[in-house]
């Protein structure tokens, strides 16, 4: 089979289409041809070595969907044939830039008929993310008022649509360019994050009780600013390491509490990726696909999933 890999650590230009030996799967796992995978900036910081993955060399990719090729011994719920996608992968297990991909049957759930495998490779990653973030660490309620920073981004167009699904009133940032597009995922409010009034227009629009940040370094103090009393952060990504809050005291008067989440750390893959199913099912969340690449250009997704602007995700089509 084709499989993208790099073999040392470096820039976009390390990943190469080899020629290698398809997979078999272990007692408890499925080989999955693949049909769509996505690229996630997290690609990234593997290929570099800024996250460290398994030995080298190494297939990058944490998403994917397709068809069950095969199944281990011991798989109970999946059969040969059935169409599936899973997330969860290219950390300590190979990724899923390739043509085949053994995935845990945890990492795994059934893709409804109707639902295409693009659409279940782009909302893998960032789908468990968005739900560890809204409903699994901040409990998220109906008539609450989610603020999602990014709403454009891969995480962000994903939490605006289940967060309007799980009845929430939505506040958005992003360039003025998607603010339409985001309106129509189920956005309430939608604000240019780079406005100098951005703060005042959020706690206008309502305080909220709930907030997805992708940048706590440069947004921690600006989220204690805006927080409603007892409201919930999370917190799923930063450039520099540390985040520090400018007014400790507000926060403490506010009984503020931040939430690190990391999708890698979910408990059961499959059990979120059944929940996300079923919304993409009931047409209540639909994942954006941006852009298509072949094997042979993921070194280009992985520099445009850096420095492009765009809404939703980049998939890889082996």
């Amino acid at each position: 089979m084709r499989a993208v890999r790099f073999h040392e650590y470096g820039g976009a230009d390390v990943l190469r289409v080899d020629d290698v030996e398809r997979p078999t799967p272990g007692p408890e796992e499925v080989l999955l041809e693949v049909t769509a995978a996505a690229v996630n900036p997290v690609d990234t910081y593997f290929r570099t070595g800024d996250y460290e993955p398994g030995e080298l060399p190494w297939t990058p990719g944490s998403d994917c969907a397709g068809t069950v090729a095969a199944t281990g011994e011991s798989v109970a719920d999946f059969a040969e044939g059935d169409r599936a996608f899973a997330t969860g992968l290219g950390n300590w297990l190979q990724g899923t830039c390739a043509e085949y991909v053994t995935v845990p049957e945890s990492h795994l759930a059934h893709l409804p008929e109707g639902v295409s495998a693009e659409a279940g490779a782009a909302v893998a990653l960032v789908g468990v993310t968005a739900w560890q973030t809204l409903v699994d660490a901040c409990s998220l309620e109906p008539a609450e008022r989610a603020l999602i920073h990014g709403g454009s981004g891969g995480v962000g167009h994903v939490a605006v649509q289940l967060a309007a699904a799980n009845g929430a009133r939505v506040t958005t940032t992003a360039s003025p360019t998607y603010h339409s597009q985001l309106a129509d995922l189920g956005a309430d409010d939608v604000f240019d994050y780079s406005r100098d009034d951005l703060a005042d227009a959020v706690v206008d629009a309502g305080a909220p009780d709930v907030i997805l940040d992708h940048r706590l370094d440069d947004y921690l103090a600006f989220d204690a600013e805006v927080a409603a009393q007892g409201a919930r952060i999370a917190a799923i990504g930063n450039t520099d390491l540390a985040a520090t809050f400018e007014n400790v005291p507000r926060c403490r008067a506010k009984a503020l509490s931040v939430h690190h989440v990391s999708m890698f750390n979910t408990p059961e893959f499959g059990a979120v990726l059944d929940r996300l199913a079923t919304l993409m099912a009931d047409d209540e969340l639909t994942p954006v696909v941006a852009r298509r690449y072949d094997l042979d250009a993921v070194a280009q997704a992985h520099d445009d999933v850096l420095t492009d602007s765009f809404l939703g995700k980049l998939v890889v089509t082996p």
